[in-house]
């Protein structure tokens, strides 16, 4: 299997690229810095020699986009944008292109899509998109992304949550403020934590790519939201720390100021199951936090 991944060099791709590689797959990343073997240079701006790279492939797996872990100044909202989209476009440009296009394209979307939600659960059918920035961000990728075009390919949009692993994202970051004793509820603690385990994640889209049957948009995240309280709870206990200060909201902008991140990231409730995976029949091998977290620690 020929398998490519635009903007793979982050944690994410990585661990695609690990995995598949594993199960003798032919693994090309698409990066503005190649280093590793398999990598192709392209700016996620401009046609180029990487196109060469979409004949025959498989799989396309599109994970380009700018981290939105910054503060949302205009200058960024514009970059996180136009990199979503610039990089989708180009990419419906380039598969026209093909004389043997990929046979499925997965692109990456994510689980903010849908609203804050504290009880209410947000499946694909059911859950409620709003209209603020991130929000609006999701909606124009992935319309971005469904544009019709005259090439037939199975397209598919990952709406993920929080990935758990110890390579990148999130869970670093949580492990070491708990280190530190800081590993309290943020803000309230109510707000809801939709997560996957980095292996189901890949699992997730191993699954996908294998099952024809499967397009639209998916919530790739485990069947166990958890409120945020709860997580920091679970976290501390497994990692044998014995208290964590709670984070008030106000603090957490103070914070989220200082690092140059914002506080959505922390304090959006994210409610979301993945009910389109579960109806497929995918079976996850972390179903349950408290799993996971003995996996990883």
């Amino acid at each position: 299997m020929k398998i490519v991944i635009a903007g793979g060099s982050g944690f994410l791709g990585q661990a695609l690229k690990s995995y598949f590689t594993q199960k003798g797959a032919q693994v090309f990343i698409l990066t503005r810095t190649p280093q590793k073997s398999g990598d192709v240079y392209w700016d996620a701006k401009n046609p180029g020699a990487w196109q060469q790279t979409l004949e025959q492939a498989d799989v396309l797996i599109n994970m380009t986009g700018k981290s939105v872990d910054c503060r949302y100044t205009e200058v960024n909202k514009h970059a996180i944008y136009q990199s979503r989209i610039d990089s989708t476009t180009l990419l419906q440009q380039s598969i026209e292109t093909c004389t043997q296009p990929p046979k499925v394209w997965l692109n990456a979307s994510s689980a903010t899509i849908y609203v804050h939600a504290e009880t209410q659960q947000m499946t694909e059918g059911s859950g409620i998109i709003g209209d603020d920035f991130s929000m609006n961000i999701c909606k124009s990728w992935e319309a971005s992304f469904f544009k019709e075009t005259s090439v037939p390919v199975r397209k598919v949009a990952l709406r993920t949550a929080i990935v758990l692993g110890n390579e990148g994202g999130a869970f670093p970051k949580f492990k070491q403020i708990t280190r530190f004793g800081l590993g309290g509820q943020q803000g309230r603690g109510q707000q809801m934590m939709s997560w996957i385990h980095i292996e189901d994640f890949c699992r997730a889209v191993d699954f996908i790519m294998q099952h024809e049957e499967i397009s639209g948009a998916i919530n790739v995240t485990a069947p166990n939201p958890i409120p945020n309280r709860s997580f920091m709870q679970h976290l501390q206990k497994r990692m044998g720390i014995p208290f964590g200060i709670p984070s008030p909201a106000a603090l957490l902008e103070l914070a989220a100021m200082l690092i140059g991140t914002e506080t959505e990231l922390m304090l959006k409730s994210r409610n979301v199951l993945p009910e389109r995976l579960q109806q497929y029949g995918f079976s996850f091998n972390y179903p349950d936090l408290s799993a996971a977290l003995k996996q990883l620690i």
